[in-house]
């Protein structure tokens, strides 16, 4: 389809935030969603595509995802961005943030140099829209699978580095009891980054203080999240009871069915909702590869094996090897999510979470025509990104 000419999809099942329509027809023209309209109003001169009773859904958003195939977004180069991008994109993913984990300063800054690069320029696959930062800022009790040897706390200098980024950096991950969090939090949020908090052994007190100076995100839900503590006869809430009760602060979930059992999911769900929890990935490089592939990223060993990825001493979780068009029927089938609402957690709720809803994440007239056309399995039978079917 050439971007100047409007197609119809035809014969699909259109997913709106709020519900799935049938029996029309949406309508795609320079780029942009035009609209849904009856099949007797498309007229003529309109291309049509019919789907075969397929669902027609917004391309999907993957704001955490550091990489597949065996490449990570920390090695930067064009065939790493490549691979990642046109793989996500053949998954119904339109639109990601390349994660970048816990590694020596100057690999992030050179990373953070392509990522900005790699934005100026048009590219087949997944849009890139910017940088997740997971890191450097951790707390070592809650390092999970990222590397200890080069964690740094946000007082040492080198967030003056990172701010250099702001242009490229969507969300910037860390634990906000560190010391200089708070006021590294203000800065973030001057420069239009989203701050979260994750991998941290914050206690509530700490996130209070830290929404008050604009955090507003956390990342993957029971992972890396500090739990209440005993403090003599004194309960005291950490990060996870935080999320689950704060209403200001949006959540990530890893949905792969191995980070969480569905009643930690189901819980997850009770207390955000469709409109404060978003599915990720939290891909590695394993993700694509086949069972049992030993892999490294960040200085770390990892095998791929049941559909995520685990240290070599099974200690910990090193991210997951599903991606969150895999995803969509575990939240449906085993969570009871309605999949109108796992869709939008997958699409339209990440979309505001970074500040791109005007343009993506719905479904809807004026936005960018970024759609996937899933088959009942969840393979995605066709992608367009801005209107441009995916090859």
């Amino acid at each position: 389809m050439n971007n100047s000419e409007r197609l119809a999809l035809v014969n699909g099942r259109i997913v709106l935030p709020d519900k799935i329509v049938e029996g029309q027809a949406l309508l795609l023209e320079n780029k942009k969603i035009v609209g849904i309209t009856t099949i007797d109003n498309i007229g003529l001169e309109t291309q049509t595509l019919n789907v075969g009773n397929r669902l027609i859904s917004p391309g999907l958003i993957d704001i955490h995802t550091h990489g597949a195939l065996g490449f990570d977004f920390t090695d930067a180069s064009i065939d790493v961005y490549n691979t990642i991008a046109h793989h996500q994109a053949k998954q119904g993913v339109t639109t990601l943030l390349a994660t970048l984990t816990t590694t020596p300063l100057e690999i992030l800054q050179e990373a953070l140099e392509f990522c900005r690069e790699w934005m100026r320029q048009d590219h087949n696959g997944s849009i890139i829209a910017g940088v997740h930062l997971e890191g450097p800022y951790f707390s070592l009790d809650q390092k999970g699978a990222q590397d200890p040897n080069n964690m740094r706390t946000p007082d040492d200098g080198s967030a003056d580095i990172f701010l250099l980024y702001s242009d490229c950096i969507k969300i910037f991950s860390y634990a906000p009891e560190l010391p200089g969090a708070i006021e590294f939090t203000k800065r973030l949020v001057e420069k239009g980054i989203v701050a979260a908090a994750g991998h941290s052994s914050a206690l509530d007190r700490h996130i209070l203080q830290a929404m008050e100076a604009g955090l507003s995100h956390t990342i993957h839900i029971w992972s890396g999240q500090s739990s209440t503590v005993r403090e003599g006869p004194w309960r005291k809430p950490g990060l996870l009871e935080a999320t689950l009760t704060f209403d200001d602060l949006t959540a990530e979930m890893i949905s792969d069915n191995r980070h969480l059992p569905p009643t930690l999911m189901k819980l997850a769900y009770k207390c955000k909702g469709p409109d404060k929890l978003c599915v990720i990935s939290d891909s590695t490089n394993g993700a694509g590869l086949p069972e049992g592939t030993v892999v490294h990223a960040s200085g770390m060993d990892f095998e791929v094996s049941n559909g995520v990825g685990i240290l070599l001493d099974h200690t910990s979780f090193a991210g997951s090897t599903t991606l969150i068009n895999q995803m969509i029927p575990i939240l449906t089938n085993e969570v009871g999510i309605p999949l109108v609402e796992v869709i939008r957690m997958a699409s339209l709720t990440p979309a505001k979470v970074i500040h791109i809803d005007d343009k993506k994440g719905s479904i809807s007239p004026g936005k960018d025509a970024d759609i996937a056309i899933f088959n009942d399995d969840f393979t995605a039978w066709k992608v367009f990104i801005g209107g441009s079917l995916l090859n």
